[in-house]
């Protein structure tokens, strides 16, 4: 039996607020229990929910030396759908309304204490990890410190380090005297070969130095974060360590998002009823909303952060234009003001044919994938991107600008063929976009026979956990040996 242990800082169900949530909860899930033994390392936060926090159970604690402090680490367990969940429990780092304070010095000590935690938690657990699989900046300094202090300890010695990168825009940076001060890491580890960057402290870098293995969450991202386009300051490491990168899409979780027996939304529909059932959701949304009930128009749907990395400076652009067309559409989501401003703009101007839902629910998101025929995404860089794979699930065809995650799942439509699963375009512009979306509109009202058999095609792709999982497993054998 092979352990991997899940270093992060979020995961499904206890904390959420992005992809990297899903895929901490969902992965362990799908990975061979007769092989692995996955569990999974979380804070433990205060703004959890209740209900989760009535799942711990105490285990242990004891006093760690940090930041010129002595500081206290409990560790709590709890067991969900089978797997172990551990959590270090610490009020004065933990506490607050919600997991990322927004204050990047806040937010680095935070997270360095949690990383020296987890790995002075773990030879009290009685499981010890032949793998410590990393996520994101948050736990960037885990590599460094297990090749650093922690190799003293017999226990750690042979364990492997995996850093996964879900979004290469953030790493935790700050100047080096307050990090080193922070961290207790010496002159030595604040190098431009570790973790100097740019004259500042980076806490990612140092994950991806002293990591044995680097994952990100696509093949073509895997690409893409080598040029200085997508690098971020650090394509020239990933190129010097391209040998130990690899790419691995996510996956979603087939039970949660399935259009037969989804929750949220009115009428169960698969690939089998859909031309049939999946109206009636359109017709319900259209009431909902206040929209034209009419079953016959086109209905685009977007769930979104709105920010300029998601594309909507290009939709802000042609937003009038494309209100001229025949077609619905639907957004929902939060973000930059001038994007919120904007959709409510366009919803007042055109209220019978646009609908701005400036919040975010699960529910609502659920209604938009079973009920609009098209789904938009002209994502400035995507490393992986889950909304799109939800879109295909729900036969609800993609829109999508060729790019990190989106090129690797949405396989452009062909009509010479009679291939493909949605429509994309190439260069970040507003008009090709818009041109994308007439193309999309031609084939919806001139061809039905045709974006119907696209729907066949987007139901049948597996985009589910399983997939994916294999191909963790076979990085974490590859490490183990």
């Amino acid at each position: 039996m092979k352990n991997i242990l899940f270093v992060a800082s979020e995961g499904v169900p206890f904390m959420k607020t992005g992809g990297l949530a899903d895929v901490v909860g969902s992965l362990p899930k799908c990975v061979d229990k007769k092989y692995f033994d996955i569990r999974v390392m979380l804070p433990k936060y205060t703004c959890m929910k209740q209900e989760y926090k009535d799942m711990l159970t105490y285990k242990t604690h004891f006093y760690m030396d940090f930041n010129w402090k002595n500081e206290y680490v409990g560790i709590l367990e709890a067991v969900v759908d089978g797997i172990t969940y551990y959590f270090i429990d610490n009020e004065s780092y933990f506490g607050g309304f919600k997991p990322y304070s927004g204050n990047v010095l806040d937010d680095i000590t935070k997270f360095t204490f949690f990383c020296k935690a987890a790995l002075s938690a773990m030879p009290l657990l009685d499981y010890r990890p032949d793998v410590i699989h990393c996520h994101d900046w948050q736990t960037g300094l885990i590599p460094v410190y297990l090749k650093e202090r922690f190799q003293a300890n017999e226990y750690f010695r042979g364990i492997k380090s995996i850093m996964t990168i879900h979004n290469l825009k953030f790493q935790g940076r700050w100047d080096i005297k307050t990090v080193r001060n922070i961290s207790g890491l010496s002159d030595y580890y604040f190098a431009p070969d570790k973790l100097e960057s740019y004259k500042d402290a980076n806490l990612l870098k140092g994950g991806l130095v002293f990591a044995d293995a680097i994952t990100t969450v696509s093949d073509t991202y895997a690409e893409e974060i080598k040029t200085s386009f997508y690098g971020e300051g650090l394509d020239g490491l990933l190129n010097a360590r391209s040998r130990d990168l690899r790419g691995i899409v996510n996956g979603i979780d087939y039970d949660e998002y399935c259009p037969e027996k989804d929750a949220f939304i009115e009428y169960k529909y698969d690939a089998k009823n859909f031309r049939k059932e999946k109206v009636k959701n359109k017709r319900a949304l259209q009431k909902e909303l206040g929209l034209t009930e009419d079953d016959k128009k086109m209905m685009i749907g977007i769930v979104s952060r709105l920010t300029d990395q998601k594309g909507f400076d290009l939709i802000a652009y042609v937003m009038d234009e494309l209100c001229q067309d025949d077609v619905q559409i639907v957004v929902l989501g939060t973000g930059e003001e001038q994007y919120e401003n904007m959709f409510r703009h366009f919803d007042w101007k055109y209220n019978d044919k646009v609908s701005a839902n400036i919040y975010y629910s699960e529910e609502m998101s659920h209604k938009i994938y079973g009920s609009c025929d098209a789904f938009l995404m002209p994502s400035l860089f995507e490393p992986c991107g889950l909304s799109q794979l939800m879109a295909l699930r729900y036969g609800t065809i993609p829109i999508v600008r060729e790019t990190g995650g989106l090129k690797d799942t949405v396989e452009p439509y062909n009509e010479y063929e009679n291939k493909g699963t949605g429509f994309s375009f190439t260069n970040y512009n507003a008009h090709e976009m818009l041109a994308t979306i007439r193309y999309a509109e031609k084939i919806y009202y001139d061809r039905k026979r045709e974006w119907n058999k696209m729907i066949d095609r987007a139901m049948a792709v597996d985009f589910s956990w399983n997939v994916s999982a294999l191909k963790y497993q076979e990085m974490y054998d590859w490490l183990i040996g």
